[in-house]
């Protein structure tokens, strides 16, 4: 079964976030503090997405989907904005830096690398899809 969460880029939509990923927990009967990880990890996820994917004064649609697959979930996180691969090379943070001298940007997908198992980014018909895993 696929579960879908459709919201347009509006922070304020993001507060569906965590009722949808209690669904899905109690749906796929994940673990307390692996919920916990799904929540940072996705909220920083959906975050980026609604603030820089359709641009300062764009608008479009974000969907979340989430499914299991064997022992992994998987989370799609799809929007139609401007391409952006968050897993390609050269785009690593250094968090070895002090935070004066660490360029702005990067920690939210060092973050949602740390906290999911696996992380990956596909281009197709125009779209963001944000591939997410994660073992339950």
């Amino acid at each position: 079964m696929i579960y879908k969460l459709i919201i347009n880029n509006k922070v304020e939509e993001m507060a569906q976030l965590e009722p949808f990923i209690e669904q899905v927990s109690e749906a796929f009967g994940i673990a307390p503090d692996i919920v916990f990880q799904l929540n940072l990890a996705l909220d920083e996820a959906l975050s980026n997405s609604v603030n820089y994917a359709y641009g300062a004064d764009g608008e479009g649609e974000i969907v979340l989907e989430a499914s299991k697959d064997g022992e992994d979930i998987v989370f799609r996180l799809i929007d139609c904005g401007s391409p952006f691969d968050p897993t390609e090379e050269g785009k690593e943070v250094d968090i070895t830096s002090s935070a004066e001298e660490r360029p702005i940007g990067g920690l939210g997908i060092f973050l949602i690398k740390q906290m999911m198992d696996e992380v990956s980014y596909e281009r197709q018909d125009d779209k963001n899809i944000l591939i997410m895993k994660k073992k339950a």
